[in-house]
């Protein structure tokens, strides 16, 4: 069988976009003032979720539930040696009176007690003795509180809330809750907020294990499997980041939460190759990837086909490309699905690093239908 021909997304494009920007990405740090000062409405949403997450930890569900799910999540190298993890959240369709909502993060590491009482000042601290009162550090791995829009639904579909947070490497419980905030807007305005147990509430726990994309060893991120990829001219502001956690670098990214795609479409596949060793000669890296698509029958399975090798070398890479400099490698796939007959796949990349010697797999699953 010949080998199905991709229409890639440009890796020259993106290459010489990742020479020209920062590629790593980093949600909003600890200890970064937040933005404008809270109106009273907001301080009501912020005091709320912050509470249904402390009595969620103590076996009390809110008296209001909002059905919400945890639908996925990634892990990407952030700035130094911080992973990034954008996720997606489900609410279920018809459960919001209107998109406006209120969203708190709080990330913990494991080992570490889930509600922890502000860390107070100690006058006697000489690098403390500038600190505002009432600005303490947070006692978490991350936390955070937005007030935004969820996405809007497909006919008979969930709607969706993403975000993202960074964290060293380690394992954590994250815990989210996410409140209706009816007609009081997204900016915190309005009455409805005021209302008090009226709104709907949801909060999960979820439990993550955010690797090590440090590149000191040879590595990927999560492969993702998007619905559309865009490159655009910039990158984004940080102040932007946080509200498109899916947008890296130059890539706006739209992950399919589903994992389904049309016969008609096409699956794309993004990833990042972490801690290639340079060629001794060319002070480049030798790369190549391979993707192979298994078709699977219930338990079993069987070789459909593959794409042409993608070759990330000295003779592929742009001649300023340097991996002293920060330069990393993206993978990058967009595959029309017209001869894929429906069912469900295996997509097997095999990622093979010439100059060290050294070969990873990373597999991901996917469905085609006709549409």
């Amino acid at each position: 069988m010949r080998p199905v021909r991709p229409v890639r997304v440009s890796i020259v494009g993106l290459l010489v976009s990742v020479l020209s920007c920062a590629f790593a990405p980093s949600a909003t740090a600890q200890g970064e003032k937040k933005p404008a000062k809270m109106e009273e409405a907001q301080r009501v949403e912020a005091q709320t979720l912050i509470a249904s997450v402390d009595d969620f930890v103590n076996g009390k569900a809110p008296a209001n539930p909002l059905p919400v799910k945890w639908e996925q999540n990634h892990f990407i190298k952030a700035v130094g040696d911080k992973t990034y993890v954008p996720f997606t959240l489900a609410i279920d369709p018809g459960a919001l009176a209107s998109p406006a909502v209120a969203v708190y993060v709080r990330v913990v590491a494991k080992g570490s007690p889930p509600v922890a009482q502000p860390q107070a000042t100690d006058k006697g601290d000489e690098k403390n003795k500038d600190k505002k009162a009432g600005e303490p550090r947070s006692p978490y791995a991350f936390d955070d509180l937005v007030f935004m829009d969820a996405q809007p639904s497909t006919a008979g579909g969930p709607q969706r809330v993403r975000r993202a947070f960074d964290v060293v490497p380690g394992a954590y419980d994250v815990y989210v809750a996410v409140k209706e905030r009816g007609a009081a807007g997204a900016d915190g305005s309005g009455g409805a907020a005021g209302a008090a147990g009226t709104q709907k509430v949801g909060v999960l726990k979820q439990e993550i294990e955010a690797p090590d994309l440090s590149g000191r060893v040879f590595t990927t991120s999560s492969v993702i499997l998007a619905e559309s990829v865009e490159l655009m001219n910039t990158a984004l502001p940080p102040d932007k980041q946080a509200e498109n956690p899916y947008t890296i670098g130059p890539m706006k990214i739209v992950p399919s939460a589903s994992g389904k795609f049309s016969t008609k479409g096409a699956v794309g596949v993004i990833f990042w190759i972490y801690g290639a060793k340079g060629h001794e000669a060319t002070k480049k890296p030798d790369i190549t990837v391979d993707y192979k698509f298994y078709r699977k029958t219930g338990d079993q399975e069987t070789y459909f086909n593959k794409t042409a090798p993608q070759e990330l070398n000295a003779q592929t890479l742009p001649p300023e490309f340097d991996l002293d400099a920060g330069h990393v490698l993206p993978g990058s796939l967009e595959l029309p699905l017209t001869v894929f007959p429906e069912g469900d796949y295996r997509l097997e990349i095999e990622v093979q690093d010439k100059a060290a010697g050294q070969k990873l797999t990373r597999n991901a699953n996917f469905s085609v239908a006709a549409q």
